[in-house]
C-alpha cells in the first residue's frame, strides 16, 4: 500500500505489482492439486503358487546346437544342411509337452546373422527353453 504525503503526485500510476496475493493463490492451487491426486499403488498383482513345487521327475534333455566359424550348424554333433531341417528339429522340440533345453553354442568367429537366424526360428516355432552357452570365450 502506498501512502503518500498528499502532494501533486497522486495522479501517477502505481508501477509496482503486489505479488503476495498471486503467490498465495498459487500455493493454495498447488496444495489442492497435491490433495486431489490419487495415491499411486506401485504393486503388481501376482498369483504365486502355494507351497513348494514338486521336483522334476527326470532332468530335461539337452540339445546342443553348435555353430562353427564358417556358419555350419551341428545338432548334437550331426551336421544340418538346410534351414528346413533345422526348423523341423526345432518344431519337434517345441511340440513336446516338456520341452528339451536347447543350448546354442556359437563359435567366437561366427557371424551374428547365423545365431540370429537360429534364435528367430526357435522363437517363431515356440521353443521356450533356449540359451546361449559359452559366453566366457568373449571375456577379455
Amino acid at each position: 500500500m502506498n501512502v503518500g504525503s498528499g502532494s501533486s503526485q497522486e495522479d501517477d500510476v502505481m508501477l509496482e505489482v503486489n505479488m503476495t496475493p498471486l503467490i498465495d493463490v498459487m500455493l493454495v492451487l498447488i496444495i489442492m492439486l497435491i490433495i486431489t491426486i490419487p495415491i499411486q499403488n506401485h504393486a503388481i498383482k501376482m498369483d504365486n503358487p502355494i507351497g513348494d513345487p514338486p521336483p522334476p521327475s527326470t532332468p530335461p534333455l539337452v540339445v546342443n546346437v553348435d555353430i562353427d566359424a564358417a556358419g555350419t550348424i551341428l545338432w548334437n554333433g550331426a551336421q544340418i544342411t538346410s534351414r528346413a531341417d533345422l526348423e523341423s528339429k526345432l518344431h519337434s522340440v517345441a511340440t513336446k509337452p516338456d520341452q528339451d533345453e536347447v543350448h546354442l553354442r556359437p563359435n567366437k568367429a561366427t557371424e551374428f546373422k547365423s545365431v540370429a537366424m537360429i534364435m528367430a526360428s526357435a522363437q517363431r516355432l515356440g521353443v521356450t527353453k533356449i540359451g546361449i552357452v559359452g559366453n566366457e570365450q568373449y571375456m577379455p
